[in-house]
């Protein structure tokens, strides 16, 4: 049998890591594979890999994504929780790297720091993907773009509201507006901005959440308190009562713009329930679609570009 021609060994860490034509390669991919999930149609290109999946946080949707994923593509997939391993037994990041990456194909992490992402890439000889950091969460979009595209076509020069915190999915918003071009308003409370260096061309900052809803084509949002901010969560309540994306803040926005959120939602808090649940919201597909994106990425960054 010849050998399996390898491609270059890439990682995904965030989002800015893939050009824009990869990104379109990838939509088309996502698009043929989760038409053969949709049809029970069997596609194995990656029988006999193996994924491991590390988790230092908690995980509903990335880790059942991942691992059906992984398993419809007829590979394996391993968790690993690091208060279990050595790596949470103070096993320096670059030693586990080496380890894991000389016994599987491809390895998924959802950690705290970017910077344990970045060392642990540094030190593998398979491709890395960015499960969550604290700063970005690139699967996320991934699939909150193709969700968009499925439903209204090319992101470009369209309108992306993002209300509420700056935090790695806000953060992720700003690398995709770069990527495909797109204006991307942002309305944080007093405090919760944004970090200037991460600021581009593409985003302008509203005090008045009402105002950066106004002509947008998606509206999105986040809980207020994400993992590892639960100490401010009765302080962050009263910082953005008024940033509740509700029927009035929908209203701003045009007729036909979809809502998204990456759940796990709380009604009442960041969204109201008649927005979350109503027809303008696309939450449900776009938590699907964490599916169908990451096999199209996982078979890209094990097989590079494939014809159907």
């Amino acid at each position: 049998m010849a050998p399996v021609k390898k491609p270059p060994l890439r990682h995904y860490l965030q989002f800015s890591d893939l050009s824009r034509a990869e990104y379109e390669y990838l939509f088309v991919r996502t698009r043929w594979i989760k038409d053969k999930f949709k049809r029970y149609q069997r596609y194995w290109p990656l029988e006999d890999r193996t994924l491991a999946m590390i988790f230092e946080k908690q995980s509903t949707r990335t880790r059942l994504s991942f691992e059906a994923g992984m398993h419809q593509l007829g590979g394996a997939a391993i968790f690993l929780n690091t208060r279990d391993s050595q790596l949470g037994r103070g096993e320096p990041v670059e030693d586990a790297a080496q380890v894991i990456s000389r016994m599987c194909d491809l390895v998924m992490i959802r950690t705290f720091e970017q910077e344990i992402l970045d060392r642990f890439a540094g030190s593998s000889r398979v491709p890395v993907i960015n499960g969550l950091t604290n700063e970005y969460h690139p699967c996320q979009i991934l699939a909150d773009v193709y969700t968009f595209i499925e439903h209204r076509g090319s992101i470009k020069g369209k309108t992306v509201a993002w209300i509420g915190d700056s935090n790695n999915v806000c953060n992720t918003w700003l690398q995709a507006a770069g990527v495909f071009d797109f204006k991307l308003n942002i309305s944080t409370p007093p405090g919760y901005e944004i970090e200037p260096e991460r600021r581009n061309s593409n985003c302008e900052s509203f005090a008045d959440p009402m105002q950066a809803a106004k002509g947008a084509q998606l509206v999105t949002t986040d809980v207020w308190t994400s993992m590892g901010f639960e100490a401010e969560n009765e302080e962050r309540k009263k910082d953005f009562e008024d940033w509740q994306v509700d029927a009035e803040m929908m209203k701003t926005a045009r007729k036909d713009a979809l809502f998204m959120h990456c759940l796990p939602a709380h009604r009442g808090e960041e969204v109201s329930a008649g927005v979350i649940d109503g027809g303008q919201s696309v939450v449900w597909e776009e938590a699907e679609n964490r599916l169908h994106t990451q096999k199209a990425l996982m078979e890209f960054l094990l097989l590079g570009k494939v014809k159907s």
